[in-house]
């Protein structure tokens, strides 16, 4: 009977350590510590003598090692299934943790997602209302073509419809339009222009060109058949000199327009300028050569001068 009532109150002492030790109460020492107090309380000192007292204390401190290893044993194992409880606990918050993490990044995900979504419907948008546009344009194009076509038929019958009277008649208006003239100094021969004392007019005898007959190579002077623009250049060419350049004009009406000058003490020298003018009917036009300098020409034609009609004014 004793025996029977040590072993429960081992067990007893057993559930109450193993609840201690998984609450977290009692460290394993403790409980090695509490199991010795519950031997020592199951097995005090025996002064009875007599024998089935002393039978059932021996059988139950027989029986107490074993079961103490057993608890020891069982206390080992709770302590490992606590260690990998919190372990699994610190891998279910990472985990949490990393879900939560990931939550986040797929959100992110999700309104980036939804924004490109909305450019992309704003570019089918854009490139739909280009399409339209660009049809619009091409029916524009295709109505001005057919206009133009149109003119142009128009302008081809006018003119197939001219008299030959009116074709007379304009090519002699283009003919008048046709001014040009160019020469040289000398017609032959060579030799030195100048000094003189006073400005004189150039008269380049030897022409090349003289469509319309505006220049004159006796006086040397352009006279305007027309209003309009002119284009007139020359150029000249001396030897060099320490004290006698080689410098002209030309002259609009008696005043100045540009200058070509050229100086030094040997060796040629040479210089051109050209210039468009605005011309009435009547205006004239020439070179002068300025007092104290001089040119040189021969068969070579070094000193020019030319014009012509750029296009009529009204």
């Amino acid at each position: 009977m004793k025996g029977l009532l040590c072993t429960l109150l081992l067990l007893e002492t057993f559930v109450f350590v193993v609840q201690q030790h998984v609450d977290g109460g009692l460290t394993e020492n403790e409980i090695s510590q509490q199991l010795s107090n519950e031997d020592r309380r199951q097995n005090p000192a025996q002064t009875d003598p007599r024998r089935d007292e002393s039978d059932s204390q021996q059988y139950c401190h027989l029986s107490f090692p074993d079961i103490h290893a057993a608890l020891r044993e069982l206390t080992a194992t709770v302590t490992e299934q606590k260690a990998n409880i919190r372990a699994l606990e610190t891998r279910l918050r990472n985990s949490e943790k990393t879900a939560e993490q990931q939550t986040v990044i797929l959100e992110e995900l999700n309104k980036k997602n939804d924004a490109l979504e909305t450019r992309l419907r704003d570019s089918e948008k854009t490139a739909e209302q280009q399409t339209v546009i660009l049809e619009e344009l091409n029916k524009k194009t295709d109505a001005l073509e057919t206009r133009l076509r149109e003119e142009l038929n128009k302008k081809t019958d006018e003119m197939s419809n001219l008299t030959e009277s009116q074709v007379e008649e304009l090519r002699k208006g283009n003919r008048d339009r046709e001014i040009a003239f160019s020469a040289s100094l000398m017609e032959s021969g060579s030799g030195y222009i100048g000094p003189f004392t006073t400005e004189i007019t150039l008269t380049y005898r030897n022409v090349f060109t003289n469509i319309g007959n505006a220049y004159n190579p006796i006086t040397g002077i352009f006279t305007a058949p027309l209003k309009g623009a002119y284009m007139f250049n020359f150029s000249i060419y001396g030897h060099g000199s320490s004290s006698t350049s080689a410098t002209v004009s030309i002259v609009k009406n008696g005043e100045r327009v540009v200058i070509a000058h050229g100086h030094q003490d040997q060796y040629a020298v040479n210089s051109s300028k050209g210039v468009v003018l605005i011309l009435e009917v009547g205006d004239v036009v020439y070179v002068r050569l300025w007092s104290g300098t001089r040119i040189y020409d021969d068969q070579n034609k070094h000193n020019t001068f030319s014009g012509y009609l750029l296009f009529p004014l009204r």
